[in-house]
């Protein structure tokens, strides 16, 4: 959506994600890429077909540029991937945060949206030290005190975190059920704790879920095309049910909304006559 009012767009990626299992059966099909491929083997060739899944959700996104931050999948706590010297996990913090910090002198950006501070109901160590290094960097990169080798410092404007929407699961059990007359929702999800209270900021995505779909399909390593988690609604339903992606203001160095109202824009306070960069 940002891409297409002509905001440059740049996407930091942490790992490779060599250590994911394969979510998509249809793959081992006869003709397919997992075709005749052992057991012990898959994640080998998971690492060669990775690359290329990223490469492609990206340009369906219409990001810009892609960056690797140079680290190894860390795979979930307690393996022996978790504890590999080259894993993002085991990165010492401030190396990490560096990296980063010149990525965002280099490019200077506005907005930056990284994952939220509650990760509890997945807590993989790739996506905690992802969050822990952004709130590092955003505070960091316009400290002059702070990697004074990588760059002339720049403070960003706005830290975003993903955020959990109960609505939306709501709103989607409830479409899948009239509609389909099943919801993989259970009892298990709506028990969840609602953080709908922490969203500051709400973006009509309604003509750009085809994008959210596609650039999902094509990491077709880690979904299922028939799971409806992902997939059980149409983007025209989607559109109809709830066409918004929800975000935490976490950090920002201007003005929020007033209390009891929601940003529709992530460059609400910051928007001039020039270019916006994120």
């Amino acid at each position: 959506m940002y891409h297409a009012e002509g905001v440059r767009t740049v996407l930091v990626c942490c790992t490779g994600g060599e250590e994911g299992d394969l979510q998509n059966p249809a793959l081992r099909a006869p003709g397919g890429p997992f075709d005749g491929v052992a057991p012990e083997h898959e994640r080998t060739r998971l690492a060669e077909l990775r690359p290329l899944e990223l490469a492609r959700s990206a340009e369906i996104i219409g990001f810009d540029e892609v960056v690797m931050l140079g680290y190894r999948d860390s795979g979930m706590p307690d393996t022996e991937p978790n504890q590999r010297a080259e894993s993002f996990h085991m990165a010492p913090i401030d190396e990490a945060t560096g990296r980063l910090v010149e990525i965002i002198r280099r490019e200077r950006p506005q907005v930056i949206i990284t994952y939220g501070d509650d990760q509890k109901g997945y807590p993989h160590p790739d996506h905690l030290k992802v969050h822990d290094i952004s709130v590092l960097a955003f505070e960091r990169a316009g400290d002059p005190t702070w990697y004074s080798e990588l760059g002339e410092p720049f403070q960003p404007d706005k830290l975003y975190y993903t955020i959990w929407s109960r609505a939306r699961m709501v709103a989607s059990h409830e479409a899948l059920i009239r509609l389909r007359g099943t919801s993989p929702y259970d009892e298990k999800w709506m028990d969840r704790p609602d953080q709908d209270a922490k969203i500051t900021t709400k973006l009509d995505v309604s003509g750009f879920l085809w994008a959210r779909t596609e650039s999902l399909k094509a990491h077709a390593t880690q979904v299922d095309p028939l799971a409806s988690w992902w997939f059980g609604l149409t983007d025209e339903e989607m559109a109809e049910v709830y066409p918004y992606e929800d975000w935490m203001l976490a950090k920002s160095t201007v003005p929020g909304p007033p209390e009891g109202t929601l940003e529709t824009d992530m460059f609400a306070g910051l928007r001039q006559p020039s270019h916006t960069t994120a």
